[in-house]
């Protein structure tokens, strides 16, 4: 028996011979192919490949597929398009985080592949938006770093279902078969906390945005309290503030605000020694916070945070907890460019992160410490 794409490719072949399509008309679309003869994505696209390789049809970027007339003038698009296009959704992205990861793509990209970039500014119904925008102008695979919600977009679900190529970066849904590259997150937290309990630190406080939906921010949680369990010790809850906003893309939060719960935590809770924020920006409110509390980074409060821009020798750092967003970049093209090869093992991959030290951070002194209002 046939594979399913050499039935799907002979039959459209046997509606251009017959004259079904004439030269210069349209042909399905992979996504059209798809239903009619309920077939993944991925099968409709290897037939229609086909047909562009023997010169019987020929692409157009945004407008489709089209049969042959003159073979010769149709060689130069059937060149162009042999490099695959990626759609890239993101968030969003700066030199704190997400800036290398995109560099990262573009330089594992050159020569290989094309790719469109997108922000979602975390809207999971723009995110969606983008999703079917991208598909429909013939994306041939697609990277997304989702938006921060509860529940999975139902486009990323039809793609899943479909079996069309694409890589979730920074994030995996649960339940969910698909293809993901992300840092160990669990472990990395876990990192972080027990290198605080080297230093003498044993009330540490947790700063982060909520937690529900975002896989990255609950593995980093797990981790903490992990590494409580390890060494036999009660996490404190109390000392834990996970309700920061303004951080989040799109918020409608200021980041005063974000400050002033800092600030009531800590004052709540003058026995902390050090703060563990779960994201950069977090850890410069939570600096910000202390210092108008009248409290010195890091002689009266430790802060510890994830990820961060480059460090300068001639300025202050934190010390932070850094993904190696060079690899998660590579590696997501990497089996994006495997799935096009119809490599689907539905894997995902977690990252090691690594420990820099800056000067946030310093050895816990005194057990408690007046904090003023």
């Amino acid at each position: 028996m046939k594979a399913l794409y050499e039935q799907v490719y002979q039959a459209l072949k046997q509606d251009i011979v017959s004259g079904k399509y004439k030269a210069g008309d349209r042909v399905p679309s992979e996504k059209e192919l798809s239903e009619d003869f309920r077939v993944s994505r991925i099968t409709s696209k290897k037939a229609l490949e086909k047909l562009v390789e023997e010169g019987t049809v020929y692409r157009q970027r945004g407008k489709g597929t089209f049969v042959s007339g003159d073979q010769g003038a149709n060689r130069i698009v059937q060149d162009n398009e042999r490099k695959p296009l990626f759609g890239l959704i993101v968030t969003a992205f700066d030199d704190t985080y997400g800036s290398k990861l995109i560099a990262s793509i573009e330089e594992a990209s050159d020569g290989k592949c094309f790719v469109i970039l997108k922000r979602s500014l975390g809207q999971p119904a723009k995110e969606e938006k983008m999703i079917k925008e991208l598909l429909e102008f013939g994306v041939d695979g697609l990277l997304i770093y989702p938006a921060e919600a509860e529940h999975y977009s139902s486009e990323i679900l039809k793609m899943v279902v479909n079996r069309f190529p694409f890589v979730l970066i920074d994030r995996c849904f649960k339940g969910v078969a698909a293809t993901s590259v992300s840092s160990d997150n669990t472990a990395a937290a876990k990192m972080g906390v027990e290198y605080l309990f080297g230093l003498g630190h044993e009330h540490i406080g947790i700063v982060s945005p909520r937690a529900i939906g975002i896989t990255t921010v609950e593995d980093r949680l797990d981790g903490i309290v992990q590494a409580y369990a390890e060494r036999n010790a009660v996490v404190d809850r109390q000392l834990w503030l996970t309700a920061i906003e303004s951080t989040q893309p799109s918020s409608g939060a200021t980041m005063e605000q974000d400050i002033e719960q800092i600030k009531k935590h800590l004052m709540r809770n003058p026995h902390i020694t050090a703060l563990f924020a779960m994201e950069y920006n977090i850890a410069v409110l939570a600096k910000r916070a202390a210092e108008q509390l009248g409290l010195r980074v890091p002689e009266d409060l430790s802060i510890l945070c994830f990820d961060g821009p480059e460090p300068s020798l001639q300025s202050w750092n934190f010390t932070r907890i850094l993904q190696d967003e060079k690899a998660l970049g590579k590696l997501a093209i990497q089996w994006l460019l495997e799935m096009m090869e119809g490599k689907f093992t539905n894997r995902q991959d977690f990252l090691p992160a690594t420990l820099v030290e800056g000067n946030s951070v310093v050895g816990n002194i005194a057990a408690s410490k007046p904090v003023s209002s």
